[in-house]
């Protein structure tokens, strides 16, 4: 197998430890092999660096184990080319393992050009998405102390949840912080709603009327502090992502022009991404890279399953979800692939469908800094007018008519 690289290293990277091994020959030949092993203190990765500048090496690899891998990255990123390789890709031999043989392996890979590389974005765009992808287990937490509060209110036999479409609103939280003072009688809640809910008064008197003890009031307590901490945790992580958007900020204000995409949604996708497009040669790879496209597993001749792969699971999410909103706006290109696709292949396929039909919309966009342009809800009907025709006479003829075609003057 010809060599690519003359002088490169594998490392094999871990919590304190870093083991190392250059291989250095002329490419055709075979290979004299340095190894040693470092600690992950900053002055021993510079110490790394120095040694590795010492022997002349051009290109390394590692492992993506976790976060141990990016402080390593930060120290040699700007000393020779790095490749950040999928565990799951370079998995060494089983028998005899050790951290120096992984090691080797991993020079062995890069040496011969077997390795492919895993997309790093800038540091901007990887604080950015520190902060999107924190955000989203925040509203998470935040989501589940909602539920459990609740789950404690039907404990107590209050139905608010029926009646009230949201508990942690404003009127919601009214009624609970009155609750956590004592307060039991339901006309006096019923009272504390505004807006919408004063319309339901009867209904409300009738949920409201249950019975809260001692301790419910003080779970209670606890669950709305910490429901309120997490809620202005939320708001001031979106000020930090708008600090940190800078030069992201008008390809997420491209992104936002999509149906279904809210603000919130284009700037998870843009930390995803990044702004340059050339990470990805095309909207395909990007596809497979996000796990929006059809898995291809085929063996002598046969065709098997072909589902998702898992992909960048924080994109996927936030792209089926923006899928699920663009399928529930009016008058859409997206809205009618997913209409026409439901109806054959179900719901849930026809998500992903749309998913992917975003993310290459996506694509070209931010690539080439053009807005959307919808193409309309009758675009299918268009592209396939004389199918659509012949679909209509069959369905007149089903139902007894004769049908006679003439074009309109």
């Amino acid at each position: 197998m010809k060599a690519m690289h003359e002088r490169c290293a594998g490392l094999d990277v871990h919590q304190k430890t870093v083991a190392v091994c250059v291989l250095t020959g002329v490419a055709g030949k075979g290979a004299s092999s340095e190894k040693r092993t470092f600690g992950t203190s900053t002055r021993e990765l510079l110490a790394l660096s120095e040694w590795l500048r010492t022997r002349e090496v051009t290109h390394a690899a590692m492992e993506s184990s976790g976060v141990y891998w990016k402080p390593v990255w930060a120290i040699l990123e700007d000393q020779m080319d790095l490749t950040l390789a999928n565990a799951a890709h370079i998995k060494n031999v089983p028998g005899r393992k050790t951290d120096m043989k992984d090691a080797e392996w991993i020079a062995e890979l890069l040496r011969h050009g077997l390795i492919a590389k895993s997309f790093v974005p800038p540091v901007a765009v990887q604080d950015l998405r520190e902060l999107t992808r924190y955000r989203a287990q925040v509203t998470g937490e935040r989501s589940a102390v909602g539920n459990r509060i609740r789950k404690l209110l039907e404990g107590a036999n209050i139905k608010l949840g029926s009646v009230a479409s949201d508990v942690m609103g404003a009127s919601g939280q009214r009624m609970l912080d009155a609750m956590v003072a004592g307060e039991s009688d339901p006309a006096k809640l019923t009272d504390l709603a505004i807006g919408q809910l004063r319309k339901k008064e009867s209904q409300l008197k009738e949920a409201l009327d249950g019975r809260m003890r001692d301790h419910h009031r003080r779970l209670l307590r606890v669950l709305l502090a910490n429901w309120r901490f997490l809620d202005r945790l939320t708001e001031e992580l979106d000020s930090e992502i708008e600090l940190e958007l800078g030069p992201l900020r008008e390809a997420a204000a491209l992104v936002e022009t999509i149906p279904g995409i809210s603000s919130l949604t284009a700037r998870n996708v843009v930390a995803e991404i990044g702004g340059d497009m050339s990470q990805f040669p095309t909207a395909a790879h990007l596809s497979s890279w996000a796990g929006l496209c059809p898995g291809n597993n085929e063996s002598a001749g046969k065709h098997y399953s072909g589902q998702t792969r898992s992909g960048n699971v924080w994109l996927k999410r936030s792209l089926c979800q923006a899928a699920w909103a663009a399928s529930h706006t009016r008058n859409t290109y997206f809205a009618a692939q997913f209409r026409r696709l439901a109806a054959k292949r179900g719901k849930k396929r026809a998500i992903i469908a749309v998913a992917h039909s975003l993310l290459v919309a996506i694509y070209i966009m931010v690539k080439t800094g053009q807005s959307y342009v919808e193409l309309g809800a009758d675009y299918f009907e268009k592209l396939h007018a004389d199918d659509f025709k012949r679909y209509l006479v069959r369905k007149l003829e089903a139902l007894g008519h004769t049908v006679t075609l003439a074009p309109a003057a």
